[in-house]
């Protein structure tokens, strides 16, 4: 390699190391915090609309605990994760922290994974009854008034995001009713979405989600994702999931 070859070389590489830095300054100026103005509140009188679609986008550099906090938010909002009749492996998990571990260079890193949120489900696909259901603003969630069981969903859902109710449970959540005998996950925190308050989960890490309107290409979600992209999990699939994320 010539003197110039190595001098062009250290000039690329420089360059890289700048759009690289870029790359992670971005999130700081893009991700502020997560904003109640985000979500507007629905009438009464007015059912969910396919004009909307809800979505976040988790930046898992910014989470500091790995999304533990996210579900202990999740926990306290909807009841679940101590369930004493129910053993360990039947144990509710709406939203749990999964590591990764890169088996080449051993780089570790976690990221809370819950239900995507995808715009073709299949756990809808599959439901016998129609309880595991989709709602126009694509919030995907079970009618527990439909669901009788089978847990054709749970085994459709290629990210292990539903579980199922063993045993009786009480002091329930008015908001967040759950049924022995039937199929649960993370719903968006639906009855929030309604009333204009961003999902539990989202609060409890402010400064990592940015929470919205993924129609809107002016919301702060869709500029988020214009600018830094966003990463969906087995997007081989083709599931278009309403759940992404950065630096997975």
């Amino acid at each position: 390699m010539t003197s110039n070859q190595v001098n062009e070389y250290r000039r690329r590489f420089m360059a890289g190391l700048g759009l690289a830095a870029g790359a992670t300054l971005a999130p700081n100026f893009i991700l502020r915090s997560a904003q109640a103005a985000d979500v507007v509140a629905r009438p009464d009188n007015e059912p969910a609309s396919s004009a909307k679609r809800w979505g976040m986008l988790i930046d898992a550099n910014r989470l500091t605990d790995g999304g533990a906090s996210m579900v202990e938010a999740c926990k306290r909002e909807h009841g679940w994760g101590n369930d004493p009749q129910a053993s360990a492996e039947q144990q509710p998990q709406w939203m749990r922290v999964v590591k990764v571990t890169d088996k080449h260079t051993k780089h570790s890193f976690t990221l809370p994974v819950m239900c995507q949120h995808c715009e073709n489900p299949p756990c809808v696909d599959v439901c016998p009854t129609g309880a595991s259901m989709k709602r126009a603003d694509g919030i995907v969630y079970v009618n527990k008034h439909t669901c009788i069981g089978c847990r054709y969903c749970m085994m459709a859902c290629p990210y292990k995001a539903r579980s199922f109710v063993h045993e009786p449970l009480k002091d329930q959540k008015p908001h967040s009713p759950r049924g022995m005998g039937t199929v649960e996950s993370c719903n968006l925190c639906v009855h929030r979405i309604d009333k204009g308050q961003l999902p539990a989960c989202v609060e409890a890490a402010p400064h990592a989600v940015i929470f919205g309107d993924l129609n809107d290409p002016e919301s702060r979600i869709s500029q988020a994702l214009k600018a830094l992209g966003g990463t969906q999990i087995r997007a081989d699939l083709g599931l278009n999931t309403g759940v992404r994320y950065l630096n997975i």
